[in-house]
This record gives structure tokens, sequence and C-alpha cells, in this order.
């Protein structure tokens, strides 16, 4: 589904990406672990070219999204993103923000951006909130809306950029339930997150980088239970103690 090659990433003399190789497989929950600044949230907005790769190749789908003529907007809205912050318009109701990439960006009828932006905060667990703006709502919710903006354009990848890490830990749950239920359903995605037991428990596999090098991956039981580097043990052991 998502094939990054020899991936680089520079910021003037600074390498943030050192030549990353990475394979996301259709309906798999890859799960990216590591410290601050080792280069994960740069290696997901490279995947949607929401950041310009130095070098490499990204193929989605099968398709190079670095080739010149690529239709990038058209790639994007097969690739849903969600973001730390919620970037929600304060001005509109939760089906106001869905329905607005449904009708600017599908040029969907009104009447069917509706139709279909409700069906999307059903689907996150908001169909009784539709009416109500952001700032009627928990900061859980709110994240919750934005993952039914994204899902609304039906992607068939989705990346979570540190979900729940401007949120309250008792509003973390919702948005990780929403995130099991995903992956129930087949979606596949690429998460960069630092919640451990939900790593654990729900991720097929889990990549850990630092320094911008992706160190070691593999199954859960694995990466926490025997990693084989000593970066990866050195990193669990501050943050799982």
């Amino acid at each position: 589904m998502l094939d990054v090659r020899g991936l680089t990433k520079r910021f003037g003399s600074t390498e943030v990406l050192k030549g990353i190789d990475l394979a996301v497989r259709p309906q798999e929950l890859v799960f990216v672990i590591g410290p601050s600044g080792s280069g994960k949230s740069t290696l997901l907005r490279c995947c949607n070219r929401l950041e310009e790769p130095t070098d490499g190749s990204i193929r989605f789908a099968g398709q190079e999204l670095l080739a010149p003529k690529v239709d990038i907007n058209a790639m994007r809205r097969r690739i849903g993103m969600v973001f730390q912050s919620f970037n929600l318009y304060p001005h509109m109701t939760a089906r106001g923000n869905v329905m607005l990439a449904l009708r600017k960006v599908l040029k969907l009828p009104r009447d069917q951006a509706r139709a279909e932006a409700d069906a999307a905060l059903a689907r996150v667990g908001l169909g009784d909130r539709a009416g109500h703006h952001p700032n009627a709502l928990s900061g859980g919710q709110q994240q919750r809306v934005a993952i039914a903006r994204a899902l609304a354009l039906k992607p068939e990848v989705m990346l979570f950029d540190e979900p729940t890490s401007a949120l309250d830990p008792e509003l973390v749950g919702s948005v990780l339930a929403v995130m099991r239920d995903l992956k129930a359903d087949g979606m596949t995605m690429l998460v960069v997150s630092h919640e451990m037991r939900f790593a654990q428990e729900a991720a097929d596999r889990v990549v850990f980088m630092d320094g911008g090098v992706i160190v070691e991956q593999g199954p859960p039981s694995q990466i926490f239970g025997a990693p084989t580097h000593e970066r990866t043990r050195a990193f669990l052991s501050r943050v799982l103690n």
C-alpha cells in the first residue's frame, strides 16, 4: 500500500531523515515510536508531501508520489491525515467541518455532503453531536471530528501524527477506541504516537526510530518484550517505567 525507499529529508544542513526504508501492507497498523527529534513526524508528513523529501521514493498503491506529473491533491484524497492539533473551524458545527471537505474537494451536492458527513460522525461515535460547535465539544470529541473529516473522503490509508498528545489523559481512550474500530474495519494505518500500551495491544508492527533512521522493527511482542538494539532498550526503559 505504502512503500518508502531511501527517503532522506534535509532542512538546510540538518539531515532529519537518513535513508528510510519502510513498507506498509494493506490493512496493516504500523506504529512508529522513538524520542522527540528522531524524524517520526517528518517521515509521516513526507508520506503525503506536506514535507517535500530531499531524495528517495514513496510509492502509494503502486504510484510514485514524487513523480513530476503526479496529481498530489488527488493522491492526498486517498491518504487521510490526522494531526496533533484538531484544526477545526470554530464558527462551523461538527457537521459543517466535515461537510467542508466533501463540498470543496469532492464537489458533492449539499444534501449528499450532509448525509456523508453525518455517517462519518456516526462512525466515530458523534452522531448526536453533529450540530455542536467545537467549543461545545471536549478535546477528545474534537479530535474525533477531525478523524471523521478525514474518513469522509474515504481514504485508503490513514496517517496519524500524535493524535492524542494534545488531550487530557481521560480523553485519550475515546480516540484510541475509534482507531481500534478502524483497524477492525481493515483500514491501513501508519501511526506516530507515544501511546505505548495501544501499540502493544493494537499494532501489527512497531518501528523504532532514532536519529533519522529506523533502528529496528518487528511485532509488538518482539520490540517491547525482546528488543535487539541497545538504543531501543534504553528508550523503552525510560518510557515504560
